[in-house]
């Protein structure tokens, strides 16, 4: 096997033009149902288009993840609706977390928002995640969590208001008795994010299930560890190439 070039680190001044987007997010939702983060047809990832306006790329409404192409994906204005001819509905209701979190946070060009059963789990316990694993700990203080109120409605703006409160600067949330959420200056930050707290959700339900009593690291141990981590807004960038090259062997036609 050819071993590809070595990927070349992203200027984080770089603006995508749409169809880079579309590609990258199309490219998301195929990633999510391959690695079994998936609900049926429900949940939302969006992305950030730039230009004049609040208008962003989603999913539309019905199609299971691993149909998603970058063709497909809808253009919407901030409430969720159509800003582009489709034949697919578009659900503003589900759009409603994203709207919200895309308004409040300048730098929130990507939200991903997942109902895994780690999650969920992991999102019904009063602890929150805890400091089990190293990957956990980069985690502790960087995630927020949000009271249920019920389904998100768009009717509901005060709660709009609150998520984005509740959510500040931290790049990801467990929103409680639902799910999980992670926002990101790029798809890729916002994939890693995901990809991490869910990895950190699985391993808190596997290390609770066994019984033993649960090794939980030092409040020193864990800022030190969470130190050491990077930050910015190329963050991701690595392993994201990777798992482009992986659809691009695989899956090509996300492009389509």
């Amino acid at each position: 096997m050819t071993l590809p070039p070595p990927p070349v680190r992203p200027d984080p001044d770089h603006v995508p033009t749409e169809q880079e987007l579309r590609e990258d997010l199309a490219a998301a939702y195929r990633l999510i149902a391959h690695f079994g983060m998936t609900d049926l047809v429900f949940t939302h990832l969006s992305v950030r288009v730039p230009g004049e306006g609040h208008r962003f790329l989603v999913n539309p409404y019905g199609l299971l993840f691993e149909e998603i192409t970058a063709s497909s994906l809808v253009l919407v204005d901030a409430e969720g609706e159509p800003r582009q001819p489709t034949s697919w509905p578009v659900n503003p209701a589900g759009f409603v977390i994203h709207s919200a979190v895309h308004r409040g946070r300048d730098n929130a060009n990507c939200v991903m928002h997942t109902h895994t059963l780690a999650g969920m789990a992991v999102a019904a316990q009063q602890g929150g995640l805890l400091p089990l694993n190293q990957m956990m700990m980069e985690f502790i203080g960087q995630v927020a969590l949000h009271d249920y109120e019920g389904v998100a409605a768009d009717d509901n703006l005060s709660e709009r208001e609150r998520l984005v409160q509740d959510l500040g600067d931290k790049p990801a949330m467990i929103l409680r008795n639902h799910g999980l959420l992670t926002v990101g200056h790029t798809v890729a930050e916002a994939f890693y994010w995901m990809w991490y707290l869910e990895q950190s959700c699985r391993i808190q339900l596997a290390a609770q299930s066994s019984g033993a009593p649960l090794a939980v690291a030092s409040a020193e141990t864990v800022e030190r560890t969470r130190a050491q981590f990077s930050t910015g807004p190329t963050k991701g960038w690595l392993p994201w190439q990777a798992l482009r090259r992986k659809l691009d062997r695989e899956q090509p036609d996300y492009r389509a």
